[in-house]
């Protein structure tokens, strides 16, 4: 059981991972002047990195 929750947490953070890079490397851009789906995005990529280190640090926990 472990191992799949090891497994489980690190496809999360990598579906998470990708979502982010797309948010910031896509999404922002396609948002250009319209300052409120800019402040979305921004708002949801700043929730998206702290999803990521909470993730890091169980899935650190987990290895122990």
């Amino acid at each position: 059981m472990k191992n799949n929750n090891l497994y489980n947490l690190m496809t999360q953070l990598t579906q998470e991972s990708r979502s982010l890079w797309r948010i910031q490397n896509e999404y922002k851009k396609d948002a250009g002047k319209n300052k409120e789906i800019a402040a979305f995005w921004k708002e949801l990529a700043e929730e998206k990195e702290a999803l990521i280190e909470d993730l890091k640090m169980v899935i650190k926990i987990e290895m122990e």
